[in-house]
């Protein structure tokens, strides 16, 4: 097979098998051809990997942040290097087009290896003076072994937004990645080998729920960091909360955007396209509520369904390919589902709804128009190419709406009006706002959910706090007085 890996997991920096572990098909969505064959991890593969981990993590810390920042930024290298080649497994492993892989997968992933890694020498304490002489300084240390685990939408993106800033404060790391999308982080280990990281330092197991499950409640993981649905946040969350675990999560979401009837239409019909059928609607902050004020709503339909019939489906490794399939065919029965309800509810459908004829598991773009709050489609997140499309009057109306609903991931306005979009912005319950654009996540910014969408955030100086914990140390330059 074109994509079989040495090995099933990368362990205290090599490849390991055992076949001993239940098997993983690796399935190419757009042929639904088995392009590799893996092992879940066993127990004997999961204790090597948070073993290597242990060992590894405290000769890591004593380096000085300059030294870690330093294989980081090589390991940012290399990857830009081979970004085509990674690329190609990324394609392959999700069925992203080609067009999107080689400019949002590898290259974020990159891009947040490169900054964490500037970032490392900086993370200091802090000298805190006190009346009478004393004073207190702060040291930031490690957390210890940290446990990963990612989301089958963006897997080498995801390894190294959990990576850089666990590796960069000081800590080690054992990652398992999805089990439908399990090559690309294997090529993230080696990567941080060849850079110069030391053996156990970054492992990956591969595994379905239980493997994660073995993780998260071993007594040497101080950290738990997932990428994945609310349902298994919560189971997660309970699990590393028994120990008293750090934990951070970065969930699903049903999100708003709202377009105002003074907004560039062609920006907005833009930002909803991004916000829906960007990695065939595989998105978690997707704006898949999109709230279009009555008075343009049918140009905005309009616009809309032109713009989206010019998406180029096909070959996800054709490069003027610029929609691809689902990534499985229990995520396409579970979209195809979805429509269906949409139908039976009364929405109005604009276009598409349907699977592609022949192989691989391909959605047309679907849009629904005259969709209510009351909709299954308006209520739950679908993670396919479906966009709800709804009415409304006014912006207390439309803010109120928007808010309704568990999740608070993501949220967007369009209008020309700055004054009532910062309105907006500060309104909406989201941890993740947008102001004329959509589903935007440069490194520099913090990235996450309120509500049950998540707690902590990935990216940017904010995400040192999670993968770190802050020593104080009180100096007294005095005598010491005490009552008897």
């Amino acid at each position: 097979m074109k994509f079989q890996p040495r090995a099933s997991h990368f362990v205290n920096g090599v490849y390991v098998e055992d076949s001993a572990g239940a098997e993983i098909d690796v399935i190419y969505p757009a042929t639904g051809d088995v392009i590799a064959r893996l092992h879940s991890a066993t127990p004997a593969v999961i204790d090597q990997a948070l073993e290597a981990a242990r060992a590894a993590q405290k000769a890591w810390a004593r380096l000085s942040g300059t030294e870690r920042g330093r294989v980081l930024r090589r390991a940012a290298d290399i990857m830009r290097e081979r970004n085509h080649d990674l690329s190609v497994i990324e394609t392959h492993d999700t069925g992203k087009p080609i067009q999107e892989t080689t400019v949002a997968d590898a290259t974020s992933g990159a891009d947040a290896l490169e900054y964490f890694g500037g970032l490392a020498g900086s993370l200091t304490g802090e000298h805190i003076p006190l009346a009478g002489g004393d004073f207190v300084y702060t040291i930031r240390e490690a957390l210890g072994v940290c446990v990963g685990i990612g989301a089958w939408n963006y897997p080498t993106q995801i390894a190294c937004w959990k990576a850089a800033p666990a590796l960069a404060c000081g800590n080690s790391m054992v990652f398992k990645p999805s089990e439908t999308t399990p090559l690309s982080a294997l090529k993230v280990a080696e990567i941080l080998m060849e850079a110069g990281a030391p053996k156990g330092l970054f492992n990956v197991v591969q595994g379905y729920g239980d493997a994660g499950a073995a993780l998260v409640t071993d007594p040497r993981v101080a950290k738990v960091s997932l990428t994945g649905s609310v349902p298994t946040g919560k189971k997660v969350y309970a699990a590393a909360a028994a120990d008293m675990k750090h934990v951070s999560m970065e969930l699903g979401g049903k999100s708003p955007m709202v377009v105002f009837d003074d907004a560039d239409l062609d920006n907005a019909v833009s930002g909803a396209i991004l916000g829906n059928f960007y990695s065939s609607g595989q998105v978690c902050s997707n704006g898949t509520r999109v709230f279009v004020q009555r008075g343009i709503k049918e140009a905005f339909l309009e616009r809309l369904a032109a713009r989206v019939a010019m998406a180029k489906i096909g070959d996800p490794m054709d490069p003027e390919v610029s929609f691809g399939p689902m990534v499985s065919e229990a995520q396409m029965k579970t979209v195809q589902g979805y429509i269906d309800m949409g139908i039976a509810d009364g929405a109005r459908l604009i276009c598409g709804g349907k699977k592609l004829e022949g192989a691989g598991y391909f959605l047309e773009p679907t849009i629904f128009a005259d969709v209510t709050d009351g909709m299954t489609i308006a209520r739950e997140e679908i993670f396919g190419p479906v966009m709800s499309v709804l009415d409304f009057d006014t912006e207390e109306e439309a803010l109120s709406r928007a808010n309704a609903t568990e999740f608070g991931l993501a949220a967007g306005v369009f209008t020309s009006d700055l004054n009532r979009a910062h309105r907006m912005a500060a309104g909406f319950e989201a941890g993740t706002c947008y102001i004329n654009t959509y589903n935007l996540a440069p490194v520099e910014a913090p990235f996450g959910g309120a509500k049950m969408s998540g707690i902590g955030r990935e990216n940017s100086k904010s995400a040192i706090n999670h993968y770190s914990e802050t020593k104080t140390v009180y100096v007294s330059m005095n005598g010491v007085e005490a009552p008897y």
